[in-house]
């Protein structure tokens, strides 16, 4: 803590880009303090740690050639923040002042932090369909997901009957990724039609391993260990019918974690995600830096996060040097 108990950063959120931060604010000498957050349950499953807590395998992330649960990285990622000196807060930031200096940010266990800098790393949460079994199958590993490109290229999964819920831009590039692993996709979409770009459509389309079944939505996720199938229901005749498939991926978008930003002045973009001025992590407040998939809703990948939470830190380090904060 800095002078008159004024926090020199604190870090909102955990995962791989408010750990990263973390890591290197402390090694900086910042002493920093990261609210982590608090485990939040259905159907947004936000947990402290973000989205790898939610996944069984990862085997994208340099350094581990044999994969690692999401679950066992962070807490890798959190152990190191706490070996180099991070305070860890089991609590969220619910509110924030960045109107005055310093800044002043409310706990959900309603206390005050006083900081001259702020590092915004609280992730963005997949919009699931909100079914049980989806959800437990999605805690468990139980072959449902909210991101291909993470998962798809696992073994579980590969030559196997997948499915792709949505009809966005974002749906496509799932089902597209699928396409190189899987013996069939579908794509099941609620409308007669696409949202997506004609381009995106085109490139998916072309694969012949790839079904679309409109005028659906799934009304259920079949299986017990592992999903067996998803119930679907015609959005026009409400005719019922089941699909059998090994892999659910859900694409229908991403809600950044922004809400409690509401009033604060922060710019966001068209999709609620923090807008950031230029190539680094600087917000349009001075002092108050983002990183990870909060201001990202391209990438949305563990080691991008983590290369944000860096350059938060070292423009925190910097900017704070500036204003001569020792």
């Amino acid at each position: 803590m800095g002078n008159n108990g004024v926090e020199k950063v604190v870090i909102i959120g955990s995962g791989p880009a408010g750990y990263t931060a973390a890591i290197y604010a402390a090694r900086a000498s910042l002493d920093p303090i990261c609210f982590v957050g608090v485990p939040k349950q259905n159907p947004s499953l936000v947990l402290p740690g973000g989205q790898l807590m939610l996944t069984t395998d990862v085997e994208n992330y340099p350094g581990f050639p044999e994969g690692v649960s999401g679950p066992e990285m962070m807490e890798s990622f959190k152990k190191q923040a706490a070996r180099f000196g991070t305070r860890l807060v089991d609590a969220d930031i619910t509110r924030c002042e960045f109107g005055e200096r310093p800044f002043v940010l409310h706990t959900s266990d309603n206390k005050t932090v006083r900081a001259h800098s702020v590092i915004i790393a609280t992730g963005a949460t997949a919009n699931w369909i909100g079914l049980d079994n989806e959800m437990r199958l999605a805690q468990t590993g139980g072959g449902v997901s909210a991101c291909a490109v993470c998962d798809g290229a696992l073994p579980m999964f590969r030559n196997k009957r997948l499915a792709v819920v949505g009809g966005g831009d974002s749906a496509m590039e799932e089902a597209n990724y699928l396409t190189k692993f899987a013996s069939t996709v579908y794509v099941i979409h609620r409308r007669d039609e696409f949202r997506a770009s004609k381009v995106m459509q085109e490139r998916l389309l072309g694969h012949k391993n790839v079904t679309v079944l409109w005028n659906k939505v799934v009304t259920d996720v079949l299986g017990g260990e592992h999903i067996s199938g998803v119930a679907l229901k015609d959005t026009e005749t409400g005719e019922a019918s089941n699909l059998e498939v090994d892999g659910l991926f859900v694409a229908i978008g991403h809600t950044p974690a922004t809400k409690f930003l509401s009033g604060t002045g922060i710019v966001l973009d068209d999709k609620k995600y923090i807008k950031l001025s230029g190539q680094g992590s600087a917000t349009n407040i001075e002092g108050v830096f983002a990183a990870g998939d909060v201001a990202d809703s391209v990438y949305r990948q563990a080691v991008t996060a983590a290369g944000m939470g860096c350059r938060a830190a070292l423009d925190a380090e910097r900017w704070l040097a500036a204003q001569g904060v020792e």
